[in-house]
């Protein structure tokens, strides 16, 4: 342990953050005080009271800083900000919000929107969220825009309120088609309302709203309209019949539990509203073993509500935060009303946190059975690559690629990342084909693996000269396997540009058969027998349609980029700035198009409006 007595010294007693470093400067660890000098001297007095994990990070530490704050809620919330833009190795780290899914209202339109997105934004729509789970978002939005016939078209209103014929979503009865003016605005917009209700929690008070109408619309011999009434009515119980567990007053309430595992904690969130269980999450988090549990829930409790947009006026936990006060102060002042956060020790409630900590103990030996599955899975898929390949290890990274391109023109080339046979997105890469006229997919695909791994060299220079961290390289390292999308010509090629680069990477295609389906993996000379119940077989499988996915997605958005971005640079007087301007607000091109010359000056100048304006009406006469 560094010896830091003369820094010690002069620490302040007051609020603030403190930063731990290691020797190479990184932030290994960001915590909060309520006086500087004392919380960060417990750190290097000699303590058995330390859990394995200060240990850990102790002898880490080379230097050390803090910043000083009025309050505790200030440091709670500087806290939070330099964990999600440091994240550090030894705090307990949550995705950041923007990755997780919202439900979104929109408020700003004449008939409004249920939408899915990752942003929140102040834009006078209403959000619910976020959720960790995206495919429950998705299903419950696809449910709710079902039940109310929500449009899920772009177009603008009233612009084109009125123009052309109601869509297939009309047609199959999944939207009202407020565009043709077959549902009025105020029948659209209390469908709204009652969508909004549903995702309140609200289902016993709507379930009686409708059917009072209902009955009326029964009394008044409008019997289809009783009917369409009863199957919302039939949906809306559906859903409210996954919320079984009710409590005893109509209350707004999360209640947490956690369980402590050898090397993880699995914390179990219950979303109560209105009385009922309308929601669960639960996130395990690999921790040291010897790991103080209530240390480590801390933690996650604050950063989980630093995010949280909709927070309900009272939260249950199972044990003491330690620091229960600022907390509930912090939570109290973001909701703009009272939070009362409370640890309770008999009755309803504290049945209810019994109820969390089960479930939290189940959540993990779910995961943990999915993820030991998941390994053997992957294991099973490399060691199958190796076998079949005669490779000298598994390969753990495996980059497959690709080219799209129809009659040669703007081809793309695509490579995906598999690391542990799982996809890693961030790491994908498309080229567009700069060397190779026409349709060449040769040519084409050794351009592609040639930039890739050149890229690779340059990175490598960069880094010798200390001009760029390793952590910061994209392309580095190469891959232990090259797949290509392509038979026994492309695997001769890109093994002879290897041959030329003086690099010994295995390389073999992935085959399909005349169905266009994976059959297996040739080399330049032989083809592999691989057993269609095999997990390599349905590795190769997963990995030839993502590749292929890819490259077609970034052949279309080059397609139509090019196309959009061609024909606007044609008009006089319409510059970079204004192409942009006018993308943003209208999507696409063709709205561009039919929108009228007033529409085009509330974005545009009024000279460059009539140039657009003249411009497209001139062609379409």
């Amino acid at each position: 342990m560094k010896d830091f007595s003369d820094k010690l010294k002069n620490l302040p007693k007051k609020p603030g953050v403190y930063l731990m470093r290691d020797s190479e400067g990184r932030i290994i660890y960001v915590g909060k005080a309520k006086i500087l000098k004392n919380r960060i001297s417990q750190y290097f007095q000699k303590s058995a009271a330390h859990s394995p994990k200060t240990l850990s990070m102790i002898v880490n530490i080379d230097d050390f800083d803090y910043i000083i704050t009025e309050t505790e809620v200030e440091a709670l919330i500087l806290e939070c900000h330099l964990i999600k833009r440091h994240k550090p190795k030894y705090n307990i780290l949550l995705k950041d919000d923007k990755h997780f899914p919202y439900i979104k209202i929109t408020k700003n339109e004449e008939f409004p929107r249920i939408l899915i997105t990752r942003k929140h934004e102040k834009d006078g729509a209403r959000y619910f969220g976020p959720f960790m789970s995206g495919f429950a978002v998705k299903d419950n939005v696809e449910i709710l825009r079902k039940i109310f016939k929500i449009r899920t078209c772009t177009k603008v209103f009233p612009r084109d309120l009125g123009k052309g014929r109601p869509c297939l979503m009309y047609h199959i009865n999944q939207c009202g088609a407020p565009c043709a003016r077959k549902i009025s605005a105020a029948e659209y917009n209390e469908n709204i309302a009652q969508a909004t209700m549903i995702l309140e929690g609200k289902f016993a008070d709507i379930t009686a709203s409708l059917q009072e109408q209902m009955q009326a619309a029964s009394d008044n011999l409008e019997f289809e309209r009783a009917a369409r009434i009863r199957d919302k009515i039939k949906h809306i119980k559906t859903l409210g019949e996954k919320q079984k567990i009710t409590s005893t007053q109509e209350d707004n309430r999360d209640i947490l539990g956690f369980f402590q595992a050898d090397d993880a904690i699995c914390v179990q969130i219950f979303y109560m509203r209105n009385g009922k269980v309308a929601g669960a999450e639960y996130f395990v988090f690999e921790t040291p073993e010897e790991s103080d549990s209530c240390e480590v829930f801390s933690e996650f409790v604050r950063q989980f509500y630093f995010n949280l947009t909709n927070i309900p006026k009272e939260i249950l936990l199972p044990c003491e935060l330690n620091d229960m006060e600022v907390f509930e102060q912090f939570v109290s002042e973001k909701a703009g009303h009272r939070i009362y956060v409370s640890v309770p020790k008999r009755g309803d409630k504290a049945r209810l946190v019994k109820m969390a900590i089960e479930n939290a103990e189940e959540s993990y030996r779910r995961h943990k059975f999915t993820r030991d599955k998941e390994e053997t899975d992957q294991n099973d898929a490399l060691a199958g690559l190796m076998e079949v390949l005669s490779l000298p290890a598994p390969p753990f990274h495996i980059e497959s690629y690709d080219i799209s391109n129809i009659s040669g023109e703007k081809s793309v080339g695509a490579c995906v990342v598999y690391q542990n046979a799982m996809p890693q997105r961030k790491s994908y890469r498309k080229f567009n084909i700069k060397t190779v006229d026409g349709a060449d997919d040769y040519a084409s695909m050794r351009e592609v693996v040639y930039r890739r791994i050149n890229r690779a060299y340059d990175e490598q220079d960069k880094i010798a000269a200390g001009e760029l961290a390793p952590e910061l390289a994209k392309f580095l390292p190469l891959p232990d396997l090259i797949l290509l999308d392509g038979g026994r010509g492309h695997v001769a090629v890109i093994k002879e540009l290897l041959a030329t680069m003086g690099e010994e990477i295995p390389v073999f295609g992935m085959v399909k058969d005349d169905k266009h389906r994976t059959r297996g993996l040739t080399s330049d000379t032989t083809e592999f027998d691989i057993p269609r119940d095999s997990e390599v077989f349905r590795f190769l499988t997963r990995l030839q349609d993502e590749v292929h996915r890819f490259a077609i997605t970034a052949y279309r958005k080059r397609h139509e980029s090019d196309m959009v971005h061609s024909e606007l640079e044609d008009i006089p007087n319409v510059g970079a700035a204004t192409r942009r301007r006018l993308l943003t607000h209208f999507s696409n091109i063709e709205r561009i198009k039919s929108a009228t010359l007033d529409e085009l000056c509330e974005i545009i100048n009024k000279r460059a409006a009539q140039s657009v304006y003249d411009y497209f009406n001139k062609n379409a006469e």
